[in-house]
């Protein structure tokens, strides 16, 4: 009988706790919102050119006045976030988030979010930029500033396994300046099926490249010339023949315009749609 009083005191002041605990935690001050931040800079005549030359560079330092909330004390995150103007930030996308009242932004980080959030690469865009403010683990309690629209050209990111076509027959002619020199992008879900739309210019000549250091200087050393295939065993189109100059490189004998070049490694084809 003693044991089971025992017990029963034990479970009974377990409960006595639990309930105290509940007690507390019911009077804990609850945060609410207060202040929302105040987005200083970039203002709305901020214009930036993106380039992979500099992307490790700062595009921009955004700065803001921090947020009050009103509650217990709490970390207060903060999130940099862009959309497409006037779309009032229906899908916005996060360029970054800190626990500071500033955040430099690379170019390479700027450029990331543009191209994930859907805008143009190689062309002004104009964007809305503002900064969220939250807090607790749960990012709970949302504040949002002001916003300023902004005007970025993002440049392309290329596929890390692409290769790259140069030359007179191509529209970027032989240079590798601005990006002239074109992406020769590996097809998804294959290994060695080269494919891209692109405008070839009758009777000039084009190299196949595999690599690019994206510098003008270029990167001439990684090419593939005519031969190079033909004696791979490839079957290629009859409008590409050996040009037979210094480089031996295709030469394009069909009429000017848009034309699907395919390099097939796999069934050892070279195509014009």
């Amino acid at each position: 009988m003693k044991n089971i009083n025992k017990i029963l005191v034990a479970f009974l002041s377990i409960v006595a706790i639990s309930c105290t605990d509940d007690i507390q935690d019911t009077n804990r001050e609850a945060v609410a919102a207060s202040t929302a931040p105040v987005l200083l800079t970039p203002k709305g005549d901020f214009n930036i050119v993106l380039s992979k030359a500099t992307e490790k560079e700062v595009a921009t330092t955004i700065v803001w006045d921090d947020a009050a909330y009103a509650g217990t004390a709490t970390v207060v995150n903060y999130s940099i976030e862009i959309a497409k103007a006037g779309t009032k930030f229906a899908s916005p996308t996060v360029v970054t988030t800190t626990t500071n009242r500033f955040k430099s932004i690379t170019v390479a980080e700027l450029n990331s979010a543009l191209v994930n959030g859907g805008f143009v690469e190689k062309e002004e865009n104009l964007v809305d930029i503002r900064v969220k403010s939250s807090v607790g683990a749960t990012g709970s309690v949302a504040q949002f500033s002001n916003f300023y629209t902004i005007k970025a050209t993002p440049y392309h990111v290329p596929l890390a396994s692409s290769h790259w076509l140069v030359g007179a027959a191509t529209p970027g002619g032989w240079s590798w300046e601005n990006d002239n020199e074109t992406e020769f992008p590996l097809v998804v879900g294959t290994t060695n099926v080269y494919q891209v739309s692109i405008v070839l210019i009758n009777n000039e000549s084009f190299r196949v490249f595999l690599g690019n250091d994206f510098t003008s200087g270029g990167n001439w050393g990684s090419s593939r010339n005519y031969p190079f295939y033909a004696d791979a065993g490839y079957t290629i189109a009859a409008e590409l023949v050996n040009a037979n100059d210094g480089d031996k490189n295709f030469k394009y004998l069909g009429p000017t315009g848009l034309r699907v070049l395919k390099i097939d490694g796999a069934a050892k084809t070279i195509t014009l749609n």
